[in-house]
């Protein structure tokens, strides 16, 4: 069935979520909940008419509002808000809008989610808009990219019935792999982008050389052999190249040599003719080709010269019918270099507009610092869940609807800010949270051995759902005995007598504590529980006790797992240019806690994300074999430490 007629079923779908009678609408209720089970949107990977119509339907019927707002239904409660977050304005309700007042006092409507109405100019009806995204293929796409990218698929895909390109912009073969391309389209799919079209820059080589020929005979380009250094300062102060007046004849045979990767080809490189002194140091005669014999790997050894981003871009983007070159604001000052280009070629237009990029405190984006730290081996690689790539966000605990919803809330806004992490994980903890399975989980420095007197004799096991709340999450096996343990922390706070409550168990009272005492700990001595004894009180109230804690039966397989915790790579919210890298890498970002874990840990696979009660949210990174303790990653969740 196509997406049109998905789209239709689904339209008439939700006429069946109109009664305002829970009986009537829960079988249909829990259908779309299954449906939505590994889906983010009803139909494809965006929005659609499905996702609008089935939201507007719910959210102007009380009753399933009301119900959604239980969360009994995990899948259909997160999609219901992945919705309304990242697309306030289709699913604004008009009748009931938001209300603030004015300067007057007099109330207006207020909208709370961004702002999509940015004006692209000429856009007609939508269906002739065309957006591109131009990754470089030399390192993995980071939370930056992530940000241009679903800009640019919203764009040609959801605000308008246009089109979306892919573009590897493979013009540097010293810094590009095969490996950093197809790890760019397979973060892509998993970020639910699909291009209507993938192209490569070299696929233009021929076109774009020729070009160079035509800004070089029509005197708007000239070779130059002056060194890097002094060209940059030349630049910075205005001063012209010694080459800047030569002739079209020298030009083109320099060309000529730059392009046979001779020894004195190398050392030239083509600069377009722009200014030499103009405010904007973009215009200041940017080199447009250079020489570089490397093999390149997709044209191999065809071709040694490369166009620069500044040149081949607005060419090609011209080619290729682009109407809106989408990218960040940090390309301003060259917006009229790619004016320029185009002009000075006779090329048809294109209009560019810029966006904020997407910064995070102590974070890194670039792509170049980022790849000393991966080969340096200060991290694991671009996967590393330290590392500010989609990958490593993912690997950290991040799930994908989170990360839209996230980047999509920012929406095209110019203005630059540092971002908090804590806001991105709070986001996330709101998809993770209806899908996390509980389980136990005590430290392995810390394990207080307890005897419980009143428990049934021999062992026990019972049926006890993951999660109190959650209950379609299904079962987990809780083993009971007289022979348990806890945490040192929560054994250290009882007082004799006291009465508390053993998680999924019931209430007991405190009647023996044993201690050992360090007297070097300090004067008065630390003491430290070494064994408690519990008495099971299991008509007690579990209102009226203060302390809920977590334990474990002994009599059972207890599972080794290694507990996760990471830090910021960089210990400054934002490195300046002058900065160096290595003073503000931060020495200690990776802190392991050995524990062991209740018996159902163990059929845990790769990737599923639960919550070890009182312990946070994690991401299993492996999982168990016998010999081999699972490894949890913590998933951080938006609370400040």
């Amino acid at each position: 069935m196509d997406s049109e007629a998905q789209i239709k079923e689904w339209q008439d779908r939700a006429e069946a979520l109109r009664p305002l009678n829970l009986k009537a609408i829960e079988g249909p209720l829990g259908e779309l909940d299954a449906h939505l089970t590994l889906r983010s949107h009803i139909v494809g990977y965006t929005l659609s008419d499905a996702d609008t119509i089935v939201w507007k339907t719910l959210r102007e019927n009380r009753v399933a509002h009301a119900y959604i707002k239980q969360a009994l239904m995990p899948n259909l409660s997160r999609w219901f808000r992945y919705i309304e977050e990242a697309y306030p304005q289709e699913t604004k309700l008009p009748e009931r809008p938001a209300k603030s007042k004015d300067e007057g006092g007099k109330k207006v409507e207020k909208d709370e989610g961004a702002n999509y109405d940015i004006g692209l100019q000429d856009v007609g009806d939508g269906t002739g808009i065309v957006t591109r995204f131009p990754p470089e293929p030399s390192g993995y796409l980071h939370i930056g990219h992530a940000k241009a990218a679903l800009l640019n698929d919203f764009f040609a895909h959801e605000k308008y019935k246009g089109t979306l390109l892919l573009r590897f912009d493979d013009t540097n073969p010293i810094k590009e792999k095969q490996e950093f391309q197809d790890a760019i389209v397979e973060d892509l799919a998993l970020m639910g982008i699909k291009a209507d079209k993938t192209s490569y820059t070299s696929d233009y080589f021929e076109e774009l050389y020729n070009y160079c020929i035509q800004i070089i005979k029509e005197g708007n380009a000239y070779a130059d052999d002056t060194l890097q250094e002094k060209m940059r300062d030349e630049r910075m102060n205005g001063i012209a190249s010694e080459r800047r007046d030569s002739s079209v004849e020298d030009n083109l045979a320099r060309f000529e040599e730059m392009k046979k990767g001779t020894q004195e080809g190398v050392r030239w490189c083509i600069r377009a003719k722009m200014s030499v002194d103009d405010p904007n140091k973009a215009l200041r005669d940017p080199v447009i080709y250079r020489c570089s014999p490397e093999t390149h790997h997709r044209t191999g050894d065809t071709w040694k010269i490369y166009p620069t981003y500044d040149f081949c871009c607005p060419i090609v983007d011209a080619i290729e019918g682009v109407t809106h070159a989408l990218r960040t604001t940090e390309y301003n000052d060259r917006d009229a270099q790619y004016q320029w280009f185009l002009k000075a070629l006779k090329l048809r237009h294109v209009y560019n507009w810029g966006f904020a990029r997407l910064n995070f405190v102590k974070t890194l984006l670039s792509k170049r610092k980022l790849t000393r730290i991966v080969d340096t081996g200060f991290v694991d690689g671009w996967d590393d869940p330290r590392m500010p790539t989609v990958r490593g966000v993912r690997r950290r605990g991040a799930t994908i609807p989170a990360l839209r919803e996230f980047i999509l809330k920012q929406g095209p806004s110019k203005n630059i800010v540092n971002l908090d992490w804590y806001s991105f994980w709070a986001t996330n903890k709101k998809h993770i949270d209806p899908i996390a399975a509980r389980y136990t989980a005590i430290a392995d420095n810390a394990k207080v051995p307890v005897t419980v007197v009143g428990a049934r004799e021999g062992v026990q096991t019972e049926e006890k759902d993951k999660h109190a709340k959650y209950t379609n999450l299904g079962k987990k096996k809780v083993v009971f005995s007289s022979s348990i343990i806890l945490e040192q922390a929560d054994a250290a706070s009882f007082a004799q007598d006291e009465e508390i409550t053993l998680m999924n168990w019931g209430n007991a009272i405190v009647r023996k504590i044993s201690h050992s005492i360090n007297p070097l700990s300090s004067p008065s001595g630390l003491k430290t529980v070494t064994s408690l004894e519990l008495e099971l009180h299991l008509q007690g109230d579990v209102k009226k006790t203060s302390k809920k804690v977590t334990w474990l039966s002994t009599d059972q397989e207890l599972i080794p797992v290694e507990l996760v915790e990471f830090d910021y790579l960089i210990t400054k919210d934002k490195l300046e240019p002058e900065d160096k890298l290595e003073e503000f890498l931060n020495p200690d970002t990776k802190t392991v806690t050995k524990a062991v874990a209740d018996c159902n840990v163990a059929g845990l696979g790769m990737d599923e994300i639960i919550q070890f009660d009182r312990k946070g949210y994690f991401r299993i990174d492996r999982a168990f074999k016998h010999g081999e303790a699972v490894v949890a990653f913590n998933i951080p969740t938006g609370k400040s430490k």
